[in-house]
């Protein structure tokens, strides 16, 4: 099945500047692994340890997966990932 993977501009680098990518899998951990077979190294900057690097978000459809059942969350076709890391020293405006 197809999911839809949306990359932040700070990762765009290791997906060939590529904002979204289309990868395969039945839960967040196979597409993660689909995406790493798409583009070598991209695992390496996420993954520590074989955990989620703490500064990493991972929505599916908009859904924290860490709220769902983690890199075992059940994707569908058509759902989409978004993988957001957190922005240091960023201060809301005030």
């Amino acid at each position: 099945m197809a999911i839809r993977i949306r990359i932040a501009a700070p990762l765009r680098p290791l997906t060939g500047g590529r904002d979204e990518i289309q990868a395969s899998g039945a839960s967040v951990g196979e597409v993660l692994e689909s995406l790493e077979t798409l583009h070598p190294g991209f695992a390496a900057n996420i993954f520590e340890n074989g955990q989620i690097r703490r500064f990493f978000s991972f929505y599916l459809n908009g859904e924290d997966i860490r709220f769902l059942a983690g890199l075992h969350t059940p994707v569908s076709d058509g759902d989409v990932l978004s993988i957001i890391p957190a922005i240091a020293g960023a201060r809301p405006s005030t």
